[in-house]
């Protein structure tokens, strides 16, 4: 099943069940109406941002909407090639494997992050509670926080409080392949 399928079904189950008219959700997750309307008939695909604001009005981490695993476990062993993919073309431009995928209740969420060049986050900062890390593997990525300019090379690390204003872009002529992890990603 596609990623924006799954996300809309799992959406919309959770809010009927909550007994949530997408506007009252709208407000309760300051996300349009209209967006969330578009996310429930697999429409479009959530940024991450808006993904974990519509999470925190149900106290779930954002793998609740993007997982179709039934069960989740304690101790989780993934294979390269084998994790769960997600592929964000609509404002992101990137591809991303979930390392902690099917985890029972992850208290962090990791993933590995394939970024063609010229992708970013898009025009408008992002701002959300916890931490969050960045280790580039591969690449160059330019990343904008509370106003200060860092560029990443392969190697380097930037870790921060995830509150402050951020955005990111590749700035290099290939493919930049990151490691990324947010703590904790289940409140807005």
């Amino acid at each position: 099943m596609k990623i924006k399928k799954i996300v809309g079904r799992k959406l919309k189950t959770i809010r009927l069940k909550n007994d949530l008219t997408i506007q009252e959700l709208a407000h309760k997750s300051k996300v349009s109406s209209n967006m969330i309307s578009r996310i429930e008939r697999g429409l479009t695909i959530p940024s991450v941002e808006i993904l974990m604001k519509i999470a925190g009005v149900f106290d779930k981490s954002i793998n609740y909407f993007v997982e179709e695993v039934t069960a989740t476990h304690e101790v989780v062993h993934s294979r390269a090639g084998m994790r769960d993919k997600t592929v964000y073309d609509d404002e992101h431009n990137m591809h991303t494997e979930l390392f902690t995928s099917g985890l029972r209740d992850p208290q962090f969420m990791s993933f590995h992050c394939v970024i063609p060049a010229g992708g970013s986050s898009g025009a408008q900062n992002m701002y959300h509670p916890g931490d969050e890390l960045i280790y580039l593997l591969e690449g160059y990525l330019k990343v904008t926080v509370a106003g200060e300019i860092h560029r990443l090379v392969s190697g380097d690390c930037l870790s921060f409080k995830s509150h402050l204003p951020h955005r990111w872009e590749n700035v290099g002529e290939g493919e930049a392949r990151v490691v990324w992890t947010l703590s904790p990603f289940t409140t807005i």
